[in-house]
């Protein structure tokens, strides 16, 4: 991915130099880009990977999915508190994730404590098993399940 990079400010820095005779602008060398981006997202297949700019729209999406759970989750959480008769059944549970990895497991296990009304309370030496902490996990525990399996998705995607 990195010689896709390389290869675009190339192209970029290449334009410029043939489109600015005298004075060399940046608003040129952005023209340049964009045409490098065409340029490499056509010729990916020759470099083996995937088309570099892929992994920022994977990055993008992670964060867009990260903040609706948030949302949803403090929602819930505040619905949760506001009622009347405040009846919770806090529990644990056991969640066996396919991540793997120094960058996969310690993200998910972040973002799942960002959310608001979960907390990842162990990570097994293996890196595999979580152990979660839910506000009220008769109502919730779904919710839980359904927000990890986006974010296990979504950094998949990110990561590999």
């Amino acid at each position: 991915m990195a010689a896709q990079f390389v290869l675009n400010i190339f192209i970029a820095f290449l334009w410029m130099l043939i489109k600015d005779e005298d004075v060399l602008l940046y608003t040129t060398f952005f023209e340049g880009y964009a045409v490098g981006i065409v340029i490499v997202f056509l010729m990916y297949r020759f470099f083996g990977r995937k088309f570099y700019l892929h992994r920022v729209y994977a990055v993008i999406k992670l964060v867009l999915i990260f903040n609706w759970e948030l949302f949803l989750s403090a929602y819930l959480v505040l619905k949760t508190i506001l009622t009347p008769n405040l009846d919770l059944k806090p529990g644990i549970f056991r969640y066996e994730t396919v991540l793997r990895g120094e960058w996969e497991v310690p993200l998910i296990a972040l973002l799942l404590t960002l959310t608001p009304g979960s907390v990842v309370m162990e990570v097994m030496p293996e890196g595999n098993v979580f152990y979660v902490h839910a506000m009220d996990i008769e109502k919730y525990k779904e919710n839980l399940l359904s927000s990890l399996a986006k974010f296990e998705k979504a950094i998949m995607e990110v990561t590999r």
